[in-house]
């Protein structure tokens, strides 16, 4: 079972605590969209990002100093969203580093997809951005399926995507018809619909992500399993390509 999770905008260098296992398997295409953004302006890039002056400012330096293979941090680590606050990979034991370097994926805009040990460095640039390179409109367009290549390994292996959809569509277009794709789904009942809040969502993510590590989860059948955060797996809201995890709401009176 291979887990693909989103990467975070918030990012910092980290690399005093583990070491990095090697380079990401897409290094010479990240290679391209390195000298793609140190080709652009302080206005273009402000404008790609779509961000205040102070976030432009840090990100454009980082791009004028990329270098790639210089001061690396393990990707888990590098990043700081919500979601992996709620992961903590930091306080991962061995075991839970090995399930996580056999089983998780990061997809990311820039390295299109990066094991958790792989050696990285601060970028912006989200999956979304309206970024043509090598004659390619944006980045979908640019990845195509080289991403989902290099996610599959065994061709009956399935994938669980804890992905929001902005990277999740990079990928499940390519997966052949014989690769299982199930999307986990972590919301609240309103109004007889199950609701999907960002924040929220985040968060299970990244605790569902620690829970599989905790507990060696191997197949797609025993996710539901998962109770963290008050949620609890709903079966007649789910079916074969989604799992349906609801959290009950405590209703003041």
């Amino acid at each position: 079972m291979k887990i693909i999770i989103s990467p975070a905008k918030k990012m910092n260098i980290c690399d005093d605590i583990l070491e990095i296992s090697g380079l990401p398997d897409l290094i010479q295409e990240a290679g391209q969209l390195c000298s793609r953004l140190k080709e652009m302006s302080y206005e273009e890039l402000k404008a790609l990002w779509k961000c205040n002056d102070k976030i432009a400012s840090l990100n454009e330096e980082r791009v004028r100093n990329m270098d790639l293979y210089g001061r690396l941090s393990p990707a888990l680590l590098a990043y700081e969203g919500i979601q992996y606050q709620y992961m903590a990979p930091h306080v991962f034991t061995d075991s839970q580093w090995e399930y996580a370097q056999k089983n998780l994926r990061i997809l990311s805009g820039f390295y299109g997809i990066l094991k958790p040990r792989d050696g990285i460095i601060p970028y912006r640039l989200e999956m979304q951005a309206r970024l043509s390179v090598e004659n390619e409109k944006d980045l979908y367009n640019y990845w195509k399926g080289k991403i989902a290549e290099r996610l599959i390994e065994d061709k009956e292996e399935s994938v669980l995507n804890l992905a929001s959809k902005e990277y999740s569509r990079a990928v499940e277009p390519y997966i052949g018809k014989n690769t299982p794709f199930v999307t986990c789904t972590f919301g609240e009942i309103e109004d007889g619909r199950v609701k999907v809040k960002g924040t929220q969502a985040k968060m299970a993510r990244g605790e569902m992500v620690r829970w599989l590590t905790e507990n060696q989860i191997g197949g797609i059948k025993e996710v539901s399993r998962f109770d963290g955060l008050g949620y609890s797996f709903r079966p007649e809201l789910s079916d074969e390509a989604e799992l349906v995890f609801v959290k009950e709401t405590v209703r003041s009176k």
